[in-house]
């Protein structure tokens, strides 16, 4: 048992964050994905903001994984995929020493997206509880030094990507979004639903079906307001609050893309929530240029066109032009058959070809685009809404500058937002307007990080590994970068004087005054 004494001790180490939820015992934690409640804010600490002007206070290798580190007293957790196996990680927080690494039980890995990873859901640590969730396996309950405590199988749901829902605490229990593709017997009705379990026990608390709902890789957030307090949960097509002690929906609003990605965020007064258009578009109106000019890649006899014949290779219709051909997010995934990749090509042509003479024209191009439907969203709600509040108790709609995977960020009455093309904008909170939108130097690529605020800094990550130190404020001031040499997909976490930083090979600490 820990003493009276520690437990104080623990308490002042950690910096307050903003939230209001009611996540855990102790809030002055980064207990969870993007920390107390989800906001990416830390209140009061001081992680060095010129980390290239300061050596890591330690770098430790790793195994492979998309989970964010989580901190809780001495202790970092973290998940990973060692070989065949999901493993648990606690390292120490002062030196990155690993004190215990622990497997799950033993079972076939899901199946993921190239750019995912079977160990993608961030664990939750709550008292002296730690909580994992694989996709392949279900929900694993340990204490802090690795002792297993309960244990709870839950099927792997169909997914497009693999899994990547976190869990959260509300008051005793653990929640699970776990949303579907699979249809319930006999049925058009999906096996998409949130699951509650105690905490000490693992027992089912309550379970709410979703039968609206496909697949999604969005967190819950728990929004405490004026009214009460609402489980709400981004999935695709619509946001919905539930009342977090029983599961009952309470309200939805519509109007987002089939993939939904981004956790929602609460503020003082609304939450908000984001969506791309599918494929990544973060524009009402975007640009076509950028996708044109990766198509002319193409273009191998320079006639400004782009033939049929000349839809070889890598080929594929453009959905993230800033990444390299051949990537995989780059465009639609294409056919391995050469039969059915050949059919595939052939449909893509008349989807431009307007005129019908064999060639997509830039003219053709533009058009098309003008036309992409699914539009991208950044929606603020106020509390007190029953049934379809899309027409009653929707603040304001914003479509422009939405990020495709990461989260928003609330702070200081405006919201930042972090999207691909190393493009971040601030905008108004009280009206969805855009205060700033800049490009940052030397960073075109895609960001799955979300960003996190410490010292009023913003830290972005792109997935290179640049990371960028921006001043939160109404005019757009980078403040550093600092590039890690090395892929970083994951959001950071934050203490008092230390951010940690887990690359593609690494974990990374930078502490103040080292």
């Amino acid at each position: 048992m820990q003493s009276i004494f520690f437990r104080f001790l623990v308490l002042f180490l950690f910096c307050p964050t903003f939230a209001r939820a009611e996540e855990s015992a102790n809030q002055n934690q980064w207990n969870r994905l993007r920390g107390a409640n989800g906001s990416g804010v830390a209140i009061g600490c001081t992680p060095p903001v010129e980390l290239g002007k300061v050596s890591p206070a330690w770098k430790v290798p790793i195994s492979p994984g998309l989970s964010s580190p989580v901190v809780s007293g001495d202790r970092i957790f973290l998940t990973a995929v060692d070989g065949e196996r999901l493993v648990t990680i606690a390292l120490n927080r002062v030196s990155g020493v690993q004190l215990w690494r622990v497997e799950a039980p033993e079972v076939a890995l899901e199946k993921v997206h190239e750019a995912s990873s079977p160990a993608a859901s961030t664990p939750l640590v709550d008292s002296g509880l730690l909580f994992v969730y694989f996709g392949s396996y279900g929900l694993l309950c340990y204490d802090h030094d690795g002792n297993e405590l309960w244990k709870k199988p839950i099927a792997t749901p169909r997914n497009l990507y693999g899994m990547s829902t976190s869990p959260i605490a509300h008051k005793d229990t653990v929640i699970l979004v776990l949303d579907n593709d699979a249809d319930l017997p006999d049925s058009t009705l999906s096996q998409s639903r949130i699951v509650a379990f105690n905490k000490s026990t693992g027992e089912l608390v309550w379970e709410t079906p979703r039968p609206f709902h496909r697949s999604g890789w969005s967190t819950p957030t728990i929004w405490a307001h004026a009214d009460g307090a609402d489980l709400v949960v981004l999935g695709n097509e619509r946001a919905t609050g539930y009342d977090p002690d029983t599961g009952e929906e309470k309200w939805f609003a519509t109007g987002f893309s089939r993939e939904t990605i981004a956790m929602p965020i609460a503020g003082p007064e609304h939450v908000y929530f984001c969506s791309a258009q599918l494929g990544g578009g973060a524009d009402e109106q975007p640009d076509p240029e950028p996708y044109w000019t990766s198509l002319l890649q193409f273009d191998k006899n320079g006639d400004g066109r782009i033939a049929r014949s000349e839809m070889t290779g890598h080929f594929t219709f453009p959905l993230r032009p800033e990444l390299p051909i051949g990537h995989p997010g780059y465009g639609i995934p294409m056919p391995s058959d050469p039969q059915k990749r050949s059919e595939r090509l052939d449909g893509m042509l008349g989807w431009i070809d307007k005129d019908k003479d064999g060639f997509w024209s830039k003219g053709e191009w533009v058009e098309h685009m003008s036309s992409k439907k699914g539009q991208p969203i950044l929606m603020a709600i106020r509390p007190g809404g029953k049934g379809d509040i899309t027409d009653t108790h929707v603040v304001w709609e914003s479509r422009r500058n939405i990020p495709e995977i990461p989260s928003p960020l609330y702070y200081d009455d405006r919201i930042y937002l972090m999207r691909n093309g190393g493009l971040l904008a601030a905008v108004d909170a009280a009206d969805g307007s855009t205060v700033y939108r800049a490009r940052l130097s030397g960073t075109t690529g895609q960001y799955s990080a979300s960003p996190v605020l410490a010292g009023d800094h913003l830290y972005l990550v792109s997935n290179s590994g640049l990371v960028s130190v921006v001043r939160a404020g109404d005019h757009f001031a980078l403040v550093s970068q600092f590039d890690l040499s090395e892929s970083a997909y994951v959001t950071p976490a934050i203490d008092d004087s230390t951010i940690y930083f887990r690359s593609e090979h690494h974990l990374w600490a930078f502490r103040s005054g080292k």
